[in-house]
């Protein structure tokens, strides 16, 4: 069976593709018999872009999230809207993966930054599964989990506050954020969110997990964005240390960190529209 990812969602478009972008990230996944949707963005226009493509997201199977920042899942109100309008029968409720701080409030300043959909209303329609261990979503996709923080350049700075389980604001460093890993008879493929424990540190985990050291490609956001020179070294210098074939670095990479790391790795292009397939 053929592995087939789509970018629902991206900032960027690709020439002469006419799909809608915005600030955010979704991946349509087939693997396994799943159809598996990894994370909303911003708005409802992952769902236009899946129905210009033809895919039907009332027949998803799972939902996972690679944290609770609003440019990953503002988009649940109107996949819960889309469902409404379709009336889906919820004999077998579909199952949302996340880790469990991913719905705490989150705050950047004055600004909310997280998720504006409650656990109650998304229990509805969703079996909610918390997980901060790897979790196997079907035999070759997991769900890393809470990803350890080893090196030390990535993961460091905490980005706006949560509230902890006194109801207490505290410094956010994000430790919500993770991945997809699935495996193929050519390698590891790794999905990231925007990498806010670090994209090595990730990449590390997504072997440690799989014992698999191969890599076909990594695709998602890197969480380089105005990044130090130091920091984009590292991170050029360790996917040169890598068995990989290329990466598709997008979302929160910027330009700089794009050129930078094309030194060290193939990098490729990726915008919303954009279909990848992959032997299983």
């Amino acid at each position: 069976m053929t592995l087939k990812i789509t970018v629902l969602v991206d900032n960027n478009t690709l020439i002469d593709s006419y799909f809608c972008g915005e600030p955010g990230v979704c991946y349509y996944i087939e693997a396994d018999g799943k159809k598996i949707l990894f994370d909303t963005g911003y708005s409802d226009i992952f769902i236009n872009n899946a129905q210009i493509l033809n895919i039907d997201l009332a027949n998803i199977t799972d939902l996972a999230l690679s944290h609770g920042h609003n440019d990953h899942t503002w988009g649940l109100s109107h996949l819960l809207q889309h469902f409404d309008r379709r009336n889906i029968e919820l004999k077998q409720k579909k199952s949302l993966i996340y880790h469990p701080d991913a719905l705490r409030p989150k705050n950047y300043q004055a600004k909310i930054i997280g998720t504006n959909t409650t656990k109650n209303i998304l229990s509805a329609y969703f079996e909610c599964i918390e997980a901060t261990k790897p979790y196997p979503i079907s035999d070759n996709v997991i769900f890393l989990g809470q990803i350890p923080r080893n090196n030390s350049f990535e993961g460091k700075e905490p980005i706006g506050t949560t509230i902890d389980q006194n109801n207490n604001s505290i410094d956010d460093y994000v430790l919500d954020d993770t991945a997809l890993v699935i495996t193929t008879s050519e390698g590891l493929i790794i999905i990231t969110g925007c990498s806010h424990s670090g994209i090595c540190n990730i990449v590390e985990y997504a072997k440690e997990i799989t014992n698999i050291d191969k890599i076909v490609t990594v695709i998602g956001g890197f969480h380089l964005q105005k990044a130090s020179d130091e920091v984009l070294n590292l991170t050029g210098n360790y996917f040169n240390q890598q068995d990989l074939d290329h990466i598709h670095p997008c979302h929160c990479t910027d330009l700089d960190a794009k050129i930078h790391l094309a030194k060290y790795a193939p990098v490729k292009e990726v915008g919303a529209g954009l279909q990848l397939t992959f032997p299983s």
